[in-house]
């Protein structure tokens, strides 16, 4: 038997999804609407030893009745307490709004379990917990974590955050604001930046080097701690206390010479000094990587401590070859992550890393293959994709 909350997150997955059976993806989509995790699914044994709900890797039985069942699939037949079923499910998580006054939602983001500080993460913590207007540019190669650990000393911190996502065509417009029509008449719509400075929030500026450097020269009087006269409407904003910018980017507002990151531009420097300080962030240690890894191993329900020690050792060889010029690609964190969910799925490690190396060229990739199996003996090479989604050759239409 399951307690009310738990029936709740069942009905609300087979609401959702149609079916009796549920994966890890499908759960994390029922967490987001405000339910807690599901422990009693995923964790749940028999007195034997045996598995409750869990029927293969990533893959679960929702415990539901016979007369739940004809309840999901002939809905027409069976009429459902509404009501009673309501006041059971938890209220789901209030969905950012914005009227042209700005965000009318709480802006500070969810702590989540499984990030691990590394690095300069306290610095900058620091720094947001002071509410000081002071900026920072932190630069670092991609997938090491810059933007994730900025949003979690922003939850830690318990600061609001409003991060904008910059590319070629951000300009005055996106970011200060600008009129948009609406119901037949035009309205000015205050931007990201005027917002977070009204609401004392961080402004984090992502990926700040593929900007326009001329488009946001907008921002010079923002990243000096003054107020800002919008022309369009003749108001002039003046910063809350607490409000404050950091930037992230993958170059320090050089370009790329390498051609690594194609869209970087080389930024103003009048601009750039406007940052008292750069942090620059490296990919984490060995043993912070191990554990950093090891939660999401846990998170999908995957038991293989040697994998994740060999997938990590694997990715400091290749990242110190990097920087010996040895090789001209990199395995960085985030594709480790990737590379554990591809295991969750296939259940080959072979496979997984395969597939998530894919984006590099042929001798790269394979050079990358070789390096494992010389870690991981018990694996080959030659592992291939099983194709189950064709049975029949003869069922393929050309």
């Amino acid at each position: 038997m399951i307690n009310s909350k738990q029936q709740a997150f069942v009905n609300a997955a087979i609401d959702k999804f149609g079916t009796d059976k549920i994966t890890s993806a499908q759960i994390k989509e029922i967490q987001a609407l405000g339910f807690p995790k599901p422990n009693f699914l995923i964790y749940g044994k028999n007195s034997d030893g045996s598995w409750t709900h869990r029927i293969g890797r990533g893959l679960y039985q929702l415990p539901v009745s016979e007369t739940e069942t004809a309840t999901t699939v002939a809905p027409t037949e069976v009429v459902q307490d509404t009501t009673a079923q309501a006041a059971l499910m938890p209220a789901p998580k209030k969905s950012l709004t914005m009227d042209h006054n700005g965000f009318s939602e709480n802006l500070i983001p969810a702590v989540d379990p499984l990030f691990v500080a590394f690095g300069n993460f306290t610095k900058i913590k620091k720094i947001i917990s002071s509410r000081m207007f002071y900026p920072v540019y932190v630069t670092g190669l991609s997938g090491n974590g810059k933007t994730f650990g900025i949003e979690q000393a922003c939850a830690q911190a318990k600061r609001e955050v409003i991060r904008i996502n910059f590319t070629i065509e951000t300009d005055e417009d996106d970011l200060i604001g600008g009129f948009r029509l609406v119901d037949g008449d035009t309205k000015f719509f205050k931007g990201p930046i005027i917002n977070a400075m009204e609401k004392g929030a961080v402004a984090l500026l992502d990926e700040l080097d593929l900007a326009n450097p001329a488009k946001v020269m907008c921002l010079q009087s923002i990243l000096e701690g003054k107020g800002y006269f919008i022309k369009k409407t003749g108001e002039f904003i003046k910063p809350k206390a607490g409000f404050t910018v950091v930037a992230t980017a993958n170059t320090k507002g050089k370009g790329s010479d390498d051609g690594r990151f194609i869209g970087t531009n080389v930024m103003n420097e009048a601009f750039l000094e406007r940052f008292p300080i750069t942090v620059e962030q490296e990919y984490p240690s060995p043993s912070i990587e191990k554990n950093i890894l090891g939660k999401v191993f846990t998170d999908l329900n995957i038991i293989d401590d040697g994998f994740v020690g060999k997938l990590v050792d694997w990715a400091d060889i290749i990242r110190k070859t990097f920087v010996d010029g040895g090789v001209d690609e990199i395995i960085s964190t985030r594709r480790l992550v990737h590379i554990a969910k591809a295991f969750s799925i296939f259940d080959d490690k072979m496979t997984a890393i395969d597939m998530c190396i894919n984006r590099f060229d042929e001798d790269t990739k394979l050079s990358f293959k070789d390096l494992y199996t010389k870690i991981d003996i018990d694996v080959s090479s030659e592992t291939e994709i099983p194709n189950t989604a064709v049975e029949n050759e003869e069922e393929i239409p050309f």
